[in-house]
């Protein structure tokens, strides 16, 4: 998406990946119910009664799906294995990339007021909720929304009628979004997310919308499009009631003298006694909060986890998301890079290298969706592309030696 980056996975936004937009005129034209794959329409009409049930009236039901279609493209997504395997050290660049630190800092700067009043009612440090703001949607940058997102409808649709696994968790998610237009909160021309339903700033499914969201800036609705003020309060309510989020702690530290510990839970004094410290030397500031050893890889960097790296967790369960999470709300307040590298790593590009490198591929005649530094699926493809034709080995990292390699050109 250039913005091309790619949107990782499953818990409150399930399978979540970046998308191509469809076009809005497929939730409404009076064709679609002919063009529905066989069967459909009989399940849809059938499917009323329990929407009914659900709480949706019949008048939103009627105007939502009475001709719709369903994006039956959701199907290919999701079955697909992810195009770029990315080792740990390139999945952190990428997303701790200077684009989004720089950026974070000016959102930061923009909307100094709102993240004050959010860590005074939530206790949800900043950083945190700028890092999965940058990561989920580019803070909010509305070319994602225009140009990269698709109606939502038309998907939910698909997979609450056809999805091979989780069929009740699709059709409930279709039955919430259906509810978020019946309170007037959305129309179905603004629900626009990705193929699995996910939308807004901070990629909220439709259950979190329902349940979790809540108007932090009265307005009298409850949005997480625009204006970032309910996204984001409610981002930070997620993580203290889903994520149990700690006012006050810090998620966790690098840390130096681990040994082949991993996994165990003390406090960070009893780690001190064990002989743990910050690899950045300085003390560890609350002594009493408990942590876990993780060691991402052998020969890589080490670090004491505390239960706010799981609270970012419970936002998606993968650990290198929540490290890239968790690092980039350091780094846009000002900390620096993991003092220990991972083994066979490189130094991030500069926001001026990876816009060298989209410009230099682009001149090449592969097309990186744009020169904006951002990189994500877009740009992976072109350096991926380059690569093979280059004979180099083709991972879709723009990283230094792809640099190098356009230069010589």
């Amino acid at each position: 998406m250039t913005r091309d980056d790619s949107f990782p996975a499953l818990t409150r936004r399930s399978l979540l990946t970046g998308a191509v937009g469809v076009a809005i005129s497929a939730l409404s034209p009076r064709s679609a119910s002919a063009l529905a794959p066989a069967g459909f329409n009989q399940w849809r009409d059938a499917f009323r009664a329990r929407a009914l049930a659900g709480g949706v009236s019949d008048a939103t039901y009627s105007h939502v799906m009475g001709s719709i279609e369903p994006d039956m493209s959701v199907f290919a997504q999701l079955g697909n294995q992810p195009e770029f395997k990315e080792e740990t050290w390139q999945y952190i660049n990428r997303r701790v990339s200077d684009w989004r630190i720089i950026n974070g800092k000016a959102a930061l700067q923009k909307n100094a007021v709102l993240f004050s009043r959010i860590e005074h009612d939530f206790g949800v440090e900043r950083g945190t909720l700028l890092a999965l703001w940058g990561v989920e949607s580019a803070y909010g940058d509305p070319l994602v929304q225009q140009n990269h997102m698709r109606p939502v409808f038309p998907s939910l649709a698909a997979l609450a009628w056809r999805a091979p696994r989780r069929q009740a968790y699709w059709q409930t998610e279709l039955i919430n979004a259906l509810k978020i237009v019946d309170r007037g909160w959305g129309t179905p021309e603004q629900m626009r997310g990705s193929w699995a339903g996910a939308m807004g700033n901070t990629q909220w499914m439709p259950e979190v919308w329902l349940n979790v969201g809540f108007d932090y800036d009265g307005d009298g609705r409850v949005s997480p499009f625009g204006k970032p003020d309910d996204a984001l309060g409610s981002t930070a309510r997620y993580l203290v009631s889903r994520g149990k989020y700690r006012r006050n702690e810090h998620w966790g530290y690098e840390v130096v003298g681990l040994g082949s510990s991993n996994g165990g839970n003390r406090s960070y004094a009893q780690w001190a006694t064990a002989g743990v410290a910050r690899a950045d030397g300085r003390p560890f500031p609350r002594p009493n909060d408990t942590a876990k050893s993780w060691r991402p890889e052998p020969g890589g960097p080490s670090f004491l986890l505390g239960p706010n790296f799981y609270a970012v967790r419970s936002y998606n369960p993968s650990m290198n998301y929540a490290l890239a999470i968790v690092h980039l709300g350091d780094r846009i307040l000002g900390g620096g890079p993991f003092i220990h590298p991972f083994p066979g790593s490189e130094r991030a590009l500069t926001l001026a290298e990876v816009q060298e490198v989209q410009t230099r591929l682009t001149r090449a005649g592969f097309d990186t969706g744009g020169t904006d530094g951002r990189v994500g699926n877009d740009t992976m493809k072109a350096v991926k592309d380059f690569q093979t034709r280059e004979g180099l080995p083709a991972d879709g990292y723009a990283g230094l030696k792809v640099l190098a390699r356009l230069r010589s050109l």
